[in-house]
């Protein structure tokens, strides 16, 4: 285990680049291996996650060419053309490779073998489980539907119309990935609007994909199957649930003033800039215009007195992997910050919202945790800090809380900080440049 520890910075200042955004690199590899003809990918994260992507599709028979840093190159098989893996498919920590595979292997007709790390085989897949499971794959799996997970497809499978109960654009995906390789039109009724990447990147790549109003409020997505992809090429936006670490570190530090640039401001990933602003950061979006599709612009972030605010339930899908770093925020707020309908960070890397609320007690700063909401009391004066936080192999844990020690009166410590590469490889060394103190402990 790599502990490090976070000391306290007096501000942060200089522009830094966001790596780029997770949820579209997977998505980026993936299509251009269901795409006839050669795709170029430039800016795409090299993280443990995405690297664990890029080599369960060349098992699959892509060919997945690194051509230097942030580029590379894929020389697809087509929607259906994959070839059975000779070897268990290992996906590490990624959840968005795990559940969005399963839509693709789902709809091929052989046995394929998914498994992962100790984080991974512990969250559950039965949300995929279930609807792939309607449109003719099976599944053999632990209790739960856990991995290690047999994926037994088929290239029968039955279109479907299918109602998320939980918003998750990971499950989303998987049915439309699913979907392309399916006779016919195939459907997904999402009560609440999650990240729509894989719609805007299935258009780019020459799906047709239809979006229209839901009865009783919602969407409904449609893709049409057997859709000839065609290799685009593909340039991948800042990632904002990374760049959300140096601009809270901004944000909390008085006279600060930081720029992270080429941000991915989906309006679908920016509840997190939201809140910010509500709670009084001076953040300004600067030279916006749109990537790949996907509009991006310059983060600029000062200093100052945060308050405290309601988060309201209906914007967690817009920033689910944000509420670890929002409470950082919000411990050095005054008043209290309530977030609500937080159930779904039961079920990331960790249970997030114990593993929040854990970090939290032990740095000296009141909060109460129900279960799916999370309310942080703070005085506006620096947390107490001086605890070591338990991550549970959460990358997001580990690095909000190197976060919350720039800011505390005693240094905070992580117990593990390995995880950090699988989404943010150069973290520390990036926060460092702007001012922080990050180290080895």
């Amino acid at each position: 285990m790599a502990k490090l520890i976070a000391r306290p910075a007096a501000r942060l200042s200089g522009r830094v680049r966001a790596p780029g955004d997770k949820s579209v690199s997977h998505r980026a590899l993936m299509f251009g291996a269901l795409a006839l003809g050669e795709t170029n990918i430039s800016g795409l994260l090299e993280g443990e996650d995405v690297l664990a992507t890029a080599a369960a599709l060349r098992a699959l028979g892509a060919e997945v060419e690194h051509l230097g840093t942030g580029l590379w190159r894929i020389r697809g098989f087509g929607v259906g053309g994959g070839r059975e893996p000779g070897d268990v498919l290992d996906l590490g920590n990624s959840g968005t490779a795990a559940r969005l595979l399963s839509g693709i292997l789902a709809s091929h007709p052989f046995t394929s073998f998914m498994t992962g790390d100790a984080s991974l085989r512990s969250r559950p897949m039965q949300r995929v489980i279930e609807p792939l499971s309607r449109m003719g794959a099976r599944f053999e799996g632990r209790d739960g539907g856990r991995m290690p997970l047999a994926v037994i497809g088929t290239d029968e499978m039955v279109p479907i119309e299918y109602r998320l109960p939980v918003a998750s654009a990971q499950v989303k995906s998987a049915i439309l990935l699913a979907g392309l390789n399916t006779a016919g039109e195939t459907t997904v009724i999402e009560p609440e609007a999650t990240r729509d990447h894989t719609e805007r990147m299935l258009r780019h790549f020459g799906a047709e994909v239809r979006v229209s109003p839901a009865e009783g409020g919602g969407k409904r997505i449609t893709v049409v199957g057997w859709p000839e992809l065609k290799g685009r090429d593909i340039v991948v936006p800042g990632d904002p649930s990374s760049a959300a670490f140096a601009v809270v570190a901004a944000a909390i530090r008085p006279g600060s003033d930081v720029t992270v640039e080429n941000v991915g401001v989906n309006p679908l990933r920016a509840g997190l800039y939201e809140c910010l602003r509500e709670m009084g950061a001076d953040i300004a979006f600067e030279n916006p215009r749109e990537v790949g599709g996907e509009p991006v612009a310059d983060l600029r972030v000062k200093g100052g007195g945060l308050k405290g605010i309601e988060v309201p339930a209906e914007r967690a899908p817009t920033m689910i992997d944000e509420y670890p770093i929002l409470a950082v925020a919000a411990s050095c707020a005054v008043g209290t910050t309530h977030m609500l309908g937080l159930a779904e960070l039961r079920a990331k890397e960790s249970d997030r919202l114990s593993s929040v609320a854990a970090g939290l007690a032990a740095n000296g700063i009141r909060h109460e945790m129900g279960a799916d909401s999370l309310a942080v009391h703070g005085t506006g004066a620096p947390p107490d800090g001086g605890g070591l936080v338990k991550t549970h192999l959460d990358h997001r844990i580990a690095m909000s809380f190197l976060v919350l020690g720039l800011a505390t009166r005693e240094p905070v410590a992580v117990d593990d900080g390995s995880p950090i590469d699988t989404s943010f490889p150069g973290f520390a060394d990036l926060m460092n440049g702007l001012g922080a103190k990050i180290e080895p402990a």
